[in-house]
């Protein structure tokens, strides 16, 4: 039709183990959702996480089976996989890329592109970044999503800890790691 204009889909990405996935994800996603306009976030879990080869809990089928459980109940946010390690192939056609101020510290490090030169380039390539502050890291504050500091210590290696309690709901009932059962 003539003179009908819709607005473009702004989409972001949210990179992450989430494992489990805690109340702090879901916070960070909906506040980036609202500063930025964002009609949609994808919450990716790499298959093979960099520096995370081998994560505790459930194995990656079930982590996201429970994910998706946890988002049944919200259009705007999904969950898929990648093969892909690095934030700047992950966010790759995205509009919008959102990340703990931990994950920002590793997405500048050298050591994991082999070069400046070589992260350079991958960070010229990454769509808007917008970063969550995270207690004892530090966010630029061009970059900074502004957050309810109540989430800034909400971690997932906390909530494996056994706080379920910042874990989301369906985590909270259902998370397990098999090989504590081991054990």
């Amino acid at each position: 039709m003539f003179g009908m204009e819709s607005s473009p889909t702004r989409r972001g990405v949210f990179p992450g183990s989430f494992n489990p996935l805690t109340v702090a994800h879901l916070a960070v996603a909906e506040q980036a959702r609202r500063d930025h306009n964002l009609d949609s976030i994808d919450l990716v879990v790499s298959v093979i996480a960099l520096d995370k080869p081998t994560p505790p809990g459930p194995p990656i089928d079930e982590r996201i089976a429970l994910i998706e459980k946890d988002l049944a109940e919200t259009s705007w946010l999904s969950v898929s996989t990648t093969e892909h390690q690095l934030i700047a192939d992950i966010a790759s056609g995205y509009d919008v890329v959102i990340m703990g101020a931990d994950k920002w510290m590793q997405v500048n490090n050298v050591s994991y592109y082999g070069s400046i030169e070589a992260r350079d380039a991958a960070l010229s390539r990454l769509p808007d970044v917008v970063v969550a502050d995270r207690t004892g890291f530090s966010t630029p504050d061009e970059l900074r999503l502004t957050t309810d500091p109540t989430f800034h210590d909400v971690s997932s290696t906390q909530a494996r800890a056994g706080d379920r309690s910042i874990m989301a709901p369906r985590a909270a009932r259902e998370w397990h790691d098999p090989n504590e059962a081991a054990e």
